[in-house]
This record gives C-alpha cells, structure tokens and sequence, in this order.
C-alpha cells in the first residue's frame, strides 16, 4: 500500500509500528513532529482496514487539498463542510452510506449538528482519527471546545478504533489528550520532536519591518515563507511594506472579507514563492512541503505555539530556517493582555507561566534546540550546531550594578512621588533626559538622576526586558508600570548577580564588541537556487526548473497546489536520475502506480527535453 499507493520504498521512524497497531484495531496516540508522517499513520489503516477512514480535522478550508491530493493518489476520499452545496453534501453522504469512500474528512463540531451520527451509523467505519489532538488541551495554546465531545466517540464507537495524533504536546497535554478523549487502553508512540533541518533565529527587535525585509530577501528571496504578526492592522502593514519591498506577499486575517483571505491562501499554496503574512488564525493543518522560513515579527505567546507555528517551515525535510525579533513592548503588551483579559485568575496564571517559558527561550544563552526539546520532555540532547546561539555564542555581561539602578530608580518613584511610571520614564530618568513629563513630575531630582547615562535606549530596555522575563520586575496595570518582585531584593542587597547577553546591555563606546552579526543561511538573492535543487549540478537544475513548469502548468489545470501533484524532492530526483522508462520512474520516492498512469508520460516527455 505504501509503495503501490503513495510512492514509497520504506516507512519513516515508527510510522509501520503505528499503522500495524491500528490495522490490527488498537487505539493510538501518536506524538510526531511535524513533517513527521502523521496522516500516513491513519491513512494507510484506512485503505487496509474495512469500512471508511473517518478523519476530524479542525480547519475546513484545508480538506479541499487534503482530499484532492488523496484523490491524485488513487484513493476515494471526500469531506464534508459547511462550505459544501446541498447538493455536493448528498452526494457525499450518499457515497459514504454505499460504502464508496475510503477516508472522509469532517470537522469536529460536525458531529454535534443534527443526523450526523445517525449518517455514521449508516456506513461502516474503519477508524477515527482525530487530528491536531492537542486542541483538546484546556491548559493548550490552541484550546478548541468542540473537541471535548470527541471523547464520546468511545461510547457511540466501542469497537471502532481511534487514533489521536499531534505535532506540539507538553507531558501535561499529552495527558490531557490521553484522558480527555477516553485513550486509556491507547499505545503512545512518541517520536522525537526535533527538527533538524530547521535553523532558529532569535533576536532582539530594533525595526521589526526593516529587519524582517532584510532577512527575508537576504536569506529567502523568492521562496515562500510565513510571516506572523499579533494584530491585523500589523498584518495588512508588515504586507504591504514587503510587497514595497519587492517581495510577493499577501495578507491575511479573520477580518479580511472571505474572498480574500481565501485568495491569499490559494496564491500561497498554489504558486511558487510567496509570502503570507497572518495572524496565528493561519496554518494550522497546513500541508505546504516546501515553506523556507517562517518569521514573528511579534512575541509568541507559548512555546507550543511558536514551535507549532515554527514547525510549518520544511516539512520536507530540506534545509529551512525560523526568525523572531521580540522586544521590550511586546513584554509588557503580553503581560497586559493576560491581566485585563477575562480568564480567571487559574488562567490568568497559566497564560503567564506559558508566557514566561517563552520568554526564558528567547533570553536564554543555551541551544535553542536543547531548550525546545527539553520542554516537551526529551532530555540529555546534544547541542545542534544549527542554531544562532550555536553558531554565534552570546558572551555573558554582569549587568547587576545597572540592574541595581533601575530597580532603585522604580523604588524611589514609587516612594518619594507617591505615582508609578511605565519603563519610560525610569530609563530617562537613569539617563539624566529632562523632558517634559519628567521635569514636570520632578523626577529629575531623583538621587539616581543621570547615573545611567552611559548606556543606550536601547540597552536599558533591554535590560528591562530582561529583568521583566526573570521575574525581577513586573509590568502592572493598564500601562505596564513597573514593580519590583520578592525576588529583586536579593539583587538590590548584593546578594544575587544579574547575567545576561552581552549584545543587550553594553556600555557606549563597545557597542563594536557587543553586537554579534546573525549567521545567514543563504547567499544574495541572485545566487539563490531552491533548496531542493542545492545540490543538484547546473545541468540537472536546468531539468529540475522543467519540471517545476510542467508541474505548475498541470497544478493549476487540476485547481491543485504543486506539491499535490509531485514534491520539489521528487522533481530534485528525476532531475538527478533521469529516468527513461515506467520503471525508472516508480523507483522514485514519491511516485506510485496512479501517479505513474496520470503523469508519467508527461514527465518522461519534460526529462527528454
């Protein structure tokens, strides 16, 4: 089945392990990075196993590609959605109760509405698999209520079994999802997380729209990319600055009409080298193989969620790269989102704790890939030699002496002006600045007055914001005023230091010391080559760009992504193999019996020339 089906020779880390498991009717949880080979876990049970594979998947806009690209494989799959004619959904019920289908896709808040579990009791069902599990976390960065009825599938179900599947889990979720969906008798299969093909980028924010469009045509130009932003005005600007740029971008948000954001999606998974630029409303599900990069150009609000939103960049296995700029303000926004949000105080509580994982990420001096996967539980990782903190290791600067002024400065503030001030006024304050606001308050004659004038802007609110992520000092309120914590006095009294990166806090006048250039994981834009087609020689990247036209010519014939008819890493092959005949052809990976029929001739026709 894997061969004759999907094109290939061998199965991937514990994938056979799982399918065998599930073929034989038991139920699974399965923990697999993305780009891992989660959906040929299932879908291969479902071919094998009597009955229809019935799947649950979260994003409805996405079944159209997933079954169209099933249906160019040979396999009789539909779905079922709110975006369907009445028509087209009778036509689909009427296959799925005739026992015509072998995978049906549907979101999960479908089986709440009316007649849909009388229409699953009509078919025989081979599976459930439940994708994006994790969604049932309460505790999760993707909390989705509708999947908490997915537990009942075990009572309407008994004998029918499931399997759950995600690419971000924490220990604490992976229990959530193991009790919540009534998994107890499961096998888990937990693969490793780790990405080696993905270099991570932290950095820290001076223009988060300059740097982007440097790092994005610096390093990707012309391949596609994801671009994350908070707010949908800072999505539709960061769009438009990039296509200003040079670079072909689009935008989208839950406030764009739908015709528009469904156009935004199609060009980015149809054509070639664009950029979206999205709120977090966009990827989830997302089976586009050959994303470059993936950018914030905002603070992520979890772990889970930046490595789900970073995992979306090289599910092909090729060389692909993640780039965030945070900064000070995006420290305290956050911390202002969770206290006035309408959580209680238990969330309010573990919406600050995720928030302050995220942030030991971005401050920390240690391998980002070692951090990653020790928070989902996988200890005694080397250090991956990829990453900007391998690459470039970030000297250490004791910063307790400034550390010691800032908190006296917030102290007296509170103290002999009976107000509080946001990070502002205190770093004016340091630096002797007599502005308005501050003569006007009579801050300036504060005994710290000037006393940090040898340090940047910049570098004090790095240092704030450093002190923000170790919980030295709170942001409160409406504003982000500034309070020391318990754990300040320590500090203050000399008893504990304050150690942080060199380039964030450095005196005036070493700034040349301090600030580390970024590696680069690409040339200029003129000698970008795909990275699928990196290795290839020029002659054989002369037929890989044959290719890549014949394949975006059928695509847009079939109202298809590229990737659905071949990979770039099955073009990369015939490129390098140059088949000459069907058993040429099938022994490359990607390319089964129904793909052979439907397109070989066409591709020996492009590798002849």
């Amino acid at each position: 089945m894997l061969s004759e089906v999907f094109g290939y020779d061998s199965f991937r880390g514990e994938q056979e392990a799982v399918v065998r498991h599930v073929v034989a009717g038991g139920d699974a949880v399965v923990l697999m990075p993305t780009g891992g080979g989660k959906s040929m876990c299932f879908q291969i049970p479902s071919l094998i196993r009597e009955g229809t594979g019935i799947v649950l998947s979260p994003l409805v806009a996405l079944m159209h590609d997933q079954v169209a690209a099933l249906r160019l494989a040979g396999v009789n799959a539909a779905a079922l959605n709110s975006s369907m004619s009445m028509e087209d959904r009778r036509e689909v019920e009427r296959a799925y109760a005739a026992g015509e289908l072998e995978m049906l896709y549907l979101a999960p808040e479908r089986l709440a509405a009316p007649g849909t579990v009388e229409l699953l009791n009509r078919g025989r069902i081979a599976l459930f698999a439940i994708d994006e599990a994790h969604c049932v976390s309460q505790w999760g960065h993707d909390f989705r209520p509708d999947y908490l009825r997915l537990g009942a599938l075990a009572e309407h179900w008994p004998d029918v079994p499931r399997i759950a599947l995600t690419a971000t889990a924490t220990p604490e979720t992976h229990r959530e999802i193991t009790e919540r969906l009534h998994l107890g008798n499961a096998q888990h299969f937990v693969a490793s997380f780790d990405r080696p093909n993905i270099r991570y980028r932290i950095e820290s924010k001076q223009n988060a729209r300059a740097q982007l469009i440097d790092f994005v045509r610096g390093s990707h130009s012309g391949e596609a990319g994801i671009v994350y932003a908070l707010s949908r005005k800072r999505v539709e600007q960061t769009a438009a600055a990039l296509c200003a740029a040079g670079v072909d971008a689009v935008a989208y948000h839950a406030g764009l009409p739908a015709s528009q954001r469904l156009e935004a999606q199609t060009r980015f998974l149809r054509e070639d080298g664009v950029v979206v630029v999205a709120t977090i409303a966009f990827g989830m599900g997302i089976d586009k193989p050959d994303v470059r990069f993936v950018a914030h150009i905002d603070l992520p609000k979890s772990v889970e969620g930046y490595y789900q939103e970073t995992g979306r960049a090289g599910r092909d296995g090729l060389p692909s790269e993640t780039w965030l700029a945070y900064g000070l303000a995006d420290v305290v926004q956050q911390r202002q989102m969770i206290e006035s949000g309408d959580g209680d105080a238990a969330t309010r509580a573990n919406q600050t704790r995720h928030l302050n994982q995220m942030l030991a990420l971005c401050e920390g001096v240690e391998c980002r890939r070692v951090f990653l996967l020790r928070y989902f539980g996988e200890t005694g990782v080397a250090a991956c030699g990829n990453c900007d903190v391998c690459l470039n290791p970030p000297h250490l600067w004791d910063a307790t002496i400034p550390a010691q002024m800032l908190l006296s400065t917030v102290i007296r503030t509170q103290r002999e002006r009976s107000r509080t001030y946001a990070a502002g006024q205190h770093i004016d304050v340091l630096r002797g600045v007599a502005s308005e606001r501050v003569t006007q308050m009579r801050l300036d004659e504060l005994s710290t007055w000037g006393i940090g004038k040898d340090w940047s802007i910049a570098q004090w609110r790095g240092l704030v914001r450093h002190m923000l992520a170790v919980g030295l000092l709170e942001a409160q309120g409406e504003w982000g005023v500034l309070a020391p914590t318990e754990a300040a006095k320590p500090v203050l009294r000399g008893e504990t230091e304050v150690h942080m990166r060199e380039e964030v806090v450095v005196r005036a006048g070493r700034s040349g010391r301090a600030v580390r250039g970024s590696s680069s994981s690409g040339s200029g834009a003129g000698a970008k080559r795909s990275a699928a087609a990196a290795d290839l020689t020029s002659e054989q990247a002369e037929v890989f760009e044959r290719l890549r036209v014949w394949r975006s010519e059928e695509a847009k014939r079939q109202g298809v992504p590229g990737y659905v008819v071949f990979s770039d890493a099955t073009l990369a092959a015939l490129s390098a193999h140059l088949p000459s005949d069907d058993a040429g052809l099938l022994a490359i990976s990607g390319i089964g019996d129904v793909k052979l029929e439907r397109y070989g001739a066409a591709v020996l026709e492009v590798l002849r020339g």
